[in-house]
């Protein structure tokens, strides 16, 4: 789907949306339409009448904002326009009273409920295409992958008005657009509910597990470095084909990067280049390092995405 049917779709709403048209273009979020959940809630594809989509991500009741900073936050996020980014086209955030039962009595209290929606990317997510032999993709469309997503990370730690920290970067948070171009998908939500509710919110997510770094998970630190380990199983993954498998005794994938060592240190990896070019196969070497350097357990000892950008862009030239 082209950026202009998802603005052709939003330009007759207000970019405030009411929530009565999402729940009419999600089927009151059915679970048929649901497309992925993340670290704050569930996304779901909303079709309109005259067929055209959006993404859709319903947020959980438990992310307290106050409505104005969440309303400028959202349009300081709007405004961010870089082709390796989801573009976040609209927003709810509307109260409904509910009774609820507290201390054996029922009262009514107002639930904030609250919605993003990003243009819709059909292709899906990146890890539909890494790892299964029927649609796996060749390493020149993973080499631009890779480029496009250090790109997109560039962009939010650097280009900003203030550094956004991402917070879950993995393969379901890259959603593909035409040509395969690479778009980070759910950035920004630490700026929308404040450092501190990021860290509460997503330090129990499964969905975060394998690719949280050792400082987030142990100490509660979130810094953009905490993004370039995340960043770092990324690369490796593309860059090798292996699959990083969390689970609850790994939540940092220390085991997958001990494994990618080992194996890459042995040569095992690059041995199924053989029939690379040189020039190709040392893409993928230098890919590999730069991962594994991102993956340092040490966060200082990470290079910053705009060095890691600056060794991409040379290995092109």
């Amino acid at each position: 789907m082209t950026t202009n049917s998802t603005s052709s779709l939003l330009s007759t709403l207000p970019k405030d949306i009411p929530a009565s048209f999402l729940k009419q273009i999600t089927k009151d979020f059915s679970p048929e339409l649901e497309l992925g959940k993340g670290a704050f809630g569930t996304v779901y594809q909303g079709i309109a009448e005259n067929g055209e989509m959006i993404a859709v991500k319903k947020l959980g009741e438990n992310c307290p904002v106050a409505d104005k900073t969440f309303s400028n936050e959202v349009c300081n996020l709007m405004a961010a326009q870089h082709e390796n980014i989801v573009k976040l086209v609209g927003y709810c955030h509307e109260s409904q009273k509910k009774v609820v039962q507290h201390n054996g009595r029922y009262i009514i209290v107002d639930i904030a409920e609250i919605f993003l929606c990003y243009e819709y990317l059909p292709k899906g997510s990146l890890d539909n295409y890494l790892f299964a032999e029927s649609n796996r993709i060749d390493w020149d469309t993973r080499f631009r992958i890779v480029q496009g997503i250090c790109n997109g990370l560039h962009f939010l730690h650097k280009e900003m008005d203030q550094p956004v920290v991402h917070m879950d970067l993995k393969p379901e948070n890259i959603l593909l657009g035409d040509n395969m171009v690479p778009k980070i998908a759910d950035f920004g939500l630490s700026r929308l509910f404040g450092q501190e509710q990021t860290r509460m919110n997503t330090q129990n997510v499964v969905g975060s597990l394998g690719y949280m770094a050792p400082e987030y998970l142990y100490r509660g630190e979130i810094s953009t470095q905490s993004d370039i380990y995340s960043l770092g199983l990324l690369i490796i993954q593309i860059s090798t084909g292996e699959k990083n498998t969390p689970n609850a005794e790994d939540k940092c994938g220390r085991k997958f990067i001990e494994k990618v060592q080992k194996s890459w240190t042995d040569g095992h990896i690059s041995s199924k280049y053989t029939s690379f070019d040189p020039d190709r196969l040392q893409q993928i070497k230098m890919c590999v390092e730069i991962g594994l350097q991102c993956v340092e357990h040490e966060r200082k000892m990470r290079p910053s995405i705009a060095d890691i950008v600056e060794k991409l862009n040379a290995m092109q030239e």
